[in-house]
């Protein structure tokens, strides 16, 4: 300890010596000699005159602190309320002084443990919090315990329940992460408006305002000893010239009316410190939707901008650089940045909805809102100014957190962080702040100018939009573009618009204007764009969106210019704006693992018995997945074998959740079916593109559900159920999941005429039921489509199963040329239902039904399958065709150069499908682009069934 520092802790040592009695010094010097540190005392002498100063006056809390062990320990959750409840249960306890002692004593517990370095920080922040909490919960207690007998019970109006007081506490106290000398942010609550039923009747309003102001005086009033904390009121709505006191209702017609952003800011700490868990939650469900909105909220960044620029006047006007809270790179700092974003995306991304601020912090790197090398600079910088500031206020007690100036607090400071002198911490302090700082300019950031200097003049909204400012700009057809703008202009709904809501439209447009005549075609662009401009009139964050954000803006108009498809998916979900914030997330699709993973980290905080928010949330999944897989199609990123993967991987990844939910919606109501062995007993098997791994982005899901229970068995809940009613139940649950339309649509359409005996037959299929149905009564086209069957979801043991009845469907013995009949024979009738008669004679081909197209290509290789697997098994192995054909090309079964060929033709058509749907239009093509591929798959086709072929096929 430096010389100055160690003559100081002698003389308070002297002190404590002359200002006790001879007993209290023994009793001192027993307690101490068995104390395993003893050089702390020195220590806080020295470095803490508050410290010193209780002691002088009564050294009976040290004793008890060093009796009881709690010096060197954590004190458990609800252990001070214990205490202090244990301490006001005696009859002669007068609330006010009990309170101040138990303050001291706590207080002179929670500074020595930090100034020691015996807590971290965290646990400083949130024994101060819990002592604020114990003190304003059994304060309130006392006081109702005063109020009861002269008015009675508060009881609602309307449901006749006793009412009681729920205390929000916001800030550092909502978040438990106090310091040592705060005041505390409260706000009172009640349920619901009503009358008191004692004989001297008043209102509920009246009565929880008496209860509110005998609460503050409790904890705030100076007296000869002290005070508890000091209360602000001003958080609660209308501030100082509001009541004290408002009802839910009042509360929730305030923050919906009047509710300004500073105010959503404020409520992402506030944690009710009272009341019982059901009133609470509601509260909480009340206050949500103000606080977070539903989508990301770029419309707040104009007033968290502004909130911004008013942190840094303050520091300037004050003066407040030496302040580690307020100053540049301070405590205040590092809060607002992580505030900002859980405002802005807290609404969508659950994981920023939490109060306390490193873990918000994490999550901003999780969610990529920032990198992790400036979450790991915040985080340290944080817990240092944190430190810091407990190394002031604990100091004196005060609540101040300006660094000192005077030399002697300077260098008890200095010891108390951990170094050697004042220069020294003022070197490592100021680099932390510098980082802060740095981070802080950085966020939100004001827009840039725009990038069209020679433009700028040009009349590109309001009265004097025309024609010739969009020719100017390049478009090629300014009259037809200029048309629709001027409609939009002078329609209904933007005259109907509020203020902010029309300057930024006013704002935007001339930002599309210029962002559009980038594009090849300025007039597709805009014409493709501007129905999500319409879409999103009333809800203007989404402009704010990309006003902010002008990379996303460039991303739109050029994705909508490439693909009418993405246009519309846009217009219809604007929320998947979003998506484009981050462009290398938007042009790379993960894979399977990924996308779990992915899925399971956005519904991990859902409630699976929340089936709304689970639906929504998997809808949101699925569209973002969606543009980003065609996002990567559009640009050459992703070829068509990769499309068709990632967008199966998707339909497998939701239909688990899908399942998931439902079977923990349908045993959370009839418990678990009962069978033997582990698992589910349930299987989801993909037909089609599902099964054969060859989805599209408009592709509706061939499903067939299938259980293996018990014959007589039922669920083991107390509202039992036989286990086939639950397995029906539980595919009716997962298509309303799947099919439900919402804000985001529909997840997939669901086909399940596959399934045995198809519309006529069951939902759910057991095992030994679509074993026996396909042994004895499915029809030749029925095994076909098992060849592309595929477990997608659900147990596996029941998909091996159902392998082993495939394996032994497909590998029957089979007369080839009945076969060959057959197939023949279905494939006509199905290009007489679906091909479009009129195809052939505009010299146009049909990509599906075409002769020559897939489905010709589908029907060789399921013959080929069902022909020839008895001798060869290896044909039964994959689902999906191009691996057939290898395997067809491999075995000597087709001529090596056929299966190139057919390959070649399967994967052209798909890809052109593939294209035509991003530009929504029909699976039809110019005849001659396909002749060559067109001849490889009827040459083929021939060949296998020339002989029972006849008068077979139709034009296509």
């Amino acid at each position: 300890m430096p010389p100055p520092l160690a003559a100081l802790a002698e003389t308070r040592r002297a002190r404590l010596a002359e200002r006790w009695t001879p007993d209290q010094q023994q009793r001192w010097e027993a307690a101490w000699a068995s104390y395993s540190q003893p050089a702390q005392l020195d220590h806080m002498l020295a470095c803490s005159p508050f410290v010193a100063d209780l002691l002088q006056r009564d050294p009976e809390p040290m004793l008890a602190l060093l009796a009881s062990g709690e010096l060197q320990r954590s004190l458990a959750i609800g252990e001070a309320e214990q205490q202090l409840a244990g301490i006001l249960q005696h009859g002669d306890a007068e609330l006010l002084p009990e309170l101040r002692r138990f303050r001291a004593r706590h207080m002179l517990r929670i500074v020595w443990r930090d100034f020691c370095r015996l807590a971290p920080t965290l646990e400083t922040t949130r024994d101060t919090s819990l002592l604020a909490e114990a003190s304003i919960r059994c304060a309130l207690s006392h006081c109702e315990a005063e109020l009861a007998p002269r008015f009675g019970r508060p009881l609602g109006r309307h449901s006749g329940e006793v009412q009681e007081l729920v205390v929000l506490a916001m800030g550092k106290l909502g978040a438990r992460e106090l310091n040592v000398s705060s005041d505390i942010d409260l706000i009172f609550t009640y349920p619901e408006a009503g009358e008191t039923d004692g004989d001297k009747s008043i209102s509920n309003e009246q009565y929880f305002t008496k209860l509110g102001q005998a609460l503050i005086r409790a904890l705030d009033a100076v007296t000869a000893e002290g005070f508890v904390f000091r209360v602000d009121m001003r958080l609660r709505p209308y501030g100082d010239s509001g009541g004290l006191v408002h009802n839910f209702s009042a509360l929730e017609d305030y923050y919906q009316e009047q509710g300004r952003d500073w105010e959503r800011y404020a409520l992402i700490k506030a944690r009710a410190v009272t009341g019982c868990a059901d009133r609470v939650a509601e509260l909480e469900r009340m206050l949500r939707p103000f606080v977070y909105r539903r989508y990301v909220d770029f419309g707040v960044i104009d007033s968290l901008r502004g909130m911004k620029q008013m942190i840094s006047s303050e520091v300037r006007r004050r003066g407040l650089e030496s302040d580690v809270k307020l100053g540049h790179g301070g405590i205040r700092e590092v809060e607002f940045i992580a505030q900002c974003f859980q405002l802005i995306r807290g609404g969508r991304d659950l994981g920023l909805q939490q109060r306390e601020l490193l873990p918000v912090l994490a999550e901003c790197a999780e969610l990529g809102c920032l990198p992790q090398s400036a979450v790991d600079e915040l985080r340290a910088a944080y817990l240092f100014l944190r430190d810091s500031e407990h190394a002031i206020q604990g100091y004196r007690d005060q609540q101040s957190q300006a660094l000192p100036t005077e030399p002697g607090h300077q260098a008890a400071m200095a010891r108390v962080m951990g170094f050697a002198d004042w220069p020294g911490y003022l070197e490592r302090i100021d680099a932390h702040r510098q980082r802060v700082a740095a981070h802080f300019r950085d966020l939100i950031a004001e827009p840039g100018e725009s990038q069209e200097e020679e433009t700028d003049d040009l009349p590109l909204w309001g009265e004097d939009l025309s024609a010739e400012s969009l020719q100017a700009l390049g478009y090629r057809d300014p009259q037809e573009s200029v048309a629709p703008l001027l409609a939009l202009r002078d329609s209904k709904r933007v005259l109907a618009l509020q203020v902010q809501g029309r300057e930024r439209l006013e704002e935007f447009m001339p930002q599309l204007l210029r962002a559009c005549a980038e594009a090849e075609d300025p007039d597709l662009a805009l014409a493709r764009v501007l129905p999500l401009v319409t879409a999103v009139l009333r809800r203007s964050a989404y402009l704010a969106l990309l006003l902010e954000n002008p990379a996303a803006l460039d991303e739109l108009v050029m994705l909508c210019a490439a693909s009418p498809w993405i246009a519309q998916l846009m217009a219809e979900h604007p929320v998947l704006l979003d998506e484009l914030l981050d462009r290398a997330s938007l042009y790379t699709a993960p894979d399977k693992a990924l996308l779990q993973d992915e899925l399971r980290q956005q519904v991990a905080r859902l409630p699976l018995d929340d089936l709304e928010a689970q639906m929504e949330a998997l809808r949101y999944f699925k569209a973002s997945h969606t543009l980003r897989v065609a996002a990567s199609e559009l640009t050459g990123r992703l070829p068509l074998m990769k499309v068709s993967d990632k967008l199966t991987w998707l339909a497998e990844v939701i239909l688990e959740q899908v399942l998931a939910v439902a079977w923990h919606n349908l045993t959370a109501k009839y418990g678990e079916p009962s069978r033997e062995g582990g698992g589910s007993g349930f299987a989801v098997f993909g037909y089609g593109k599902l099964g054969g791994i060859e989805l599209s982005y408009s592709s509706d899901l061939d499903l067939v559900f299938i259980y293996d229970s018990g014959a007589r068995g039922v669920t083991a809940g107390p509202r039992s159920i036989d286990n086939s009613v639950f397995y029906t139940r539980l595919g009716q649950r997962m298509i309303h999941i799947l099919e439900t339309r919402m804000s985001l649509g529909q997840l997939y359409e669901v086909d399940m005429r596959l399934r045995p005996s198809g519309d006529s037959g069951m939902l759910v299929a057991s095992t030994a039921g679509f074993a026996g149905y396909q042994r004895d009564s499915a029809w030749t086209w029925e095994h076909q489509a098992l060849v592309r069957a595929r477990l997608v979801a659900g147990d596996e043991s029941v998909g091996e199963a159902v392998y082993g009845v495939r394996e032994e469907i497909l590998r029957r013995d089979r007369d080839a040329v009945d076969l060959a009949r057959e197939v023949v024979q279905m494939r006509r009738r199905m290009r007489e239902h679906l091909l479009p008669s009129a195809a052939a004679a505009k010299g146009e081909f049909h990509l599906k039904q075409g002769v020559g197209g897939i489905v010709d290509i589908e029907f060789m290789v399921q013959y080929a399958v069902l022909a020839w697997s008895r001798r060869v098994p290896a044909l039964t192995q994959w689902s999906d065709n191009i691996r057939i054909l290898e395997t067809l090309g491999r075995e000597g079964l087709f001529e090596q150069g056929e299966c190139e060929a057919l390959t070649e033709a399967y994967l052209a058509y798909r890809s052109a499908a593939h294209q035509l749907a991003l530009q929504q239009q029909a699976d039809i093509v110019p005849a001659v682009d396909y002749g060559e591929h067109r001849a490889a798959v009827t040459g083929k086709w021939e060949q296998l069934f020339a002989s029972c072929e006849g008068d077979a096929a139709g034009q296509g």
